[in-house]
């Protein structure tokens, strides 16, 4: 049975084609699950698009041909999907007569451009493009000027780098002194007057207009790990060094102690060598016991932290959505950087969080991940360790701020 696209999206649609025949760039800025995606690819039927490039995560990929085929896309125009990490496998890419770019924040980097940023807009910068997100600017409002970098239709086209656009006022710079030197701080983006040139270009979708009368509610649990997990953060803290009989762990700067840490709180380290270990199970053995008779979804920071999920739970746990939503006795594991996009895990009683990022848009998009019309209410519990690090983490992503080397510092006291 073919799908249909609901009155809001219809609505959302036909504005959004406007502004894109107006300007050649849109950017629909869609809360999870309020259905920006076949808001997007309806705008390429309006727009009358002949050959569409859909750029997104690996994961989303089969959603999205899935909705192409559904709402009888497949009649209107050919759709071409693929990541960003194989943009540059790209034979032809002047056939294409429309872009869709999913996930756009991740072209947020600054002061300097990412690599698949620049990339992009070498090959895409004159072509009609509509940009998707659900966060476009998850921590700082300068966060935008890459993201439009991009596109000729740029508000900022005058501008050829972020320095210019910045010491134009579009950002209030400040100066931090490090252990290096002094650098310029360039997060200060002024929101009133970025918001006010992009504004032209913006179509916003809510989960309340797209009929979503769900919630999310989050719990933390802390767990007591094994006595010699503190024993060993506390060394590490002290000495910056945890010498071993094979293996050695080495915080010399605030940056790698910041990151051993965040491991080793949990229970796993990644070591000198890149060899890992899980040394503490106290998390994983208090999901099992807690949640054995649910169906849950797991987020985790770190490879080991899937090892030793693995370890306990065997073939119960998988990485496949597919086998996940089609088995009733399966859990599923991600890693949080690539599962918080464009995944859809409302088979889940309950989302699992094994650890924290340090990202801002991380907690936004993952805590999300179970949200469907007609759910009432989402659960998503955070297993923090006693004493450890996650708490700390929490306190700056929950304010849309990254938890930098500089917050960790002043939270541990390190000079």
């Amino acid at each position: 049975m073919m799908k249909t696209l609901r009155s809001i999206q219809i609505e959302k649609s036909t504005e959004a084609v406007i502004i894109l025949n107006k300007f050649g760039c849109v950017y629909i800025a869609g809360q999870v699950r309020s259905g920006k995606t076949a808001t997007s690819l309806e705008v390429g039927k309006l727009y009358g698009a002949a050959n569409v490039l859909f750029l997104t995560k690996k994961k989303a990929i089969s959603s999205i041909e899935e909705d192409y085929v559904d709402f009888g896309y497949s009649s209107a125009y050919n759709l071409t999907i693929i990541n960003d990490e194989s943009m540059h496998k790209l034979t032809n890419p002047e056939q294409f007569d429309l872009i869709i770019h999913d996930e756009h924040h991740r072209f947020g980097a600054f002061p300097k451009p990412g690599k698949a940023t620049r990339l992009y807009k070498e090959l895409f910068y004159k072509k009609p493009q509509i940009f998707l997100s659900g966060t476009p600017t998850p921590e700082s409002h300068s966060q935008m000027f890459h993201q439009f970098w991009v596109t000729s239709a740029s508000p900022w086209s005058y501008c050829l780098s972020f320095y210019k656009w910045a010491k134009l006022g579009f950002v209030d710079v400040k100066q931090r002194r490090l252990a290096h030197g002094v650098v310029n701080d360039y997060s200060r983006g002024d929101e009133t007057k970025i918001m006010e040139d992009v504004k032209p270009y913006m179509v916003t979708m809510t989960q309340a207009e797209s009929g979503f009368k769900s919630k999310v509610e989050e719990e933390i649990v802390y767990v007591e790990m094994r006595p010699v997990t503190y024993r060993m953060c506390d060394k590490l803290l002290k000495d910056l060094v945890i010498e071993g009989k094979e293996e050695d762990i080495l915080a010399d700067t605030p940056a790698k102690l910041q990151q051993k840490l965040h491991q080793m709180y949990s229970g796993t380290i990644k070591f000198e060598s890149g060899n890992r270990m899980v040394f503490d199970y106290s998390k994983v053995d208090y999901i099992i016991n807690r949640f054995g008779s649910n169906k849950i979804a797991i987020f985790y920071k770190f490879i080991a932290e899937f090892d030793a999920l693995k370890e306990r739970l065997g073939d119960k746990l998988t990485q496949d959505i597919k086998e996940f939503n089609e088995c009733e006795e399966k859990w599923i594991a991600l890693q949080v950087i690539s599962g918080r996009e464009g995944t859809n895990l409302s088979a889940a009683d309950y989302l699992v969080m094994y650890n924290i990022d340090f990202s801002a848009t991380s907690y936004w998009q993952a805590r999300d991940r179970m949200t469907v019309q007609g759910r009432k209410e989402n659960k998503v519990f955070w297993i923090f360790s006693r004493r450890g690090i996650e708490e700390k983490v929490m306190k700056a992503v929950t304010k849309k701020k990254k938890y930098t080397v500089n917050v960790f510092k002043r939270d541990f006291n390190i000079k």
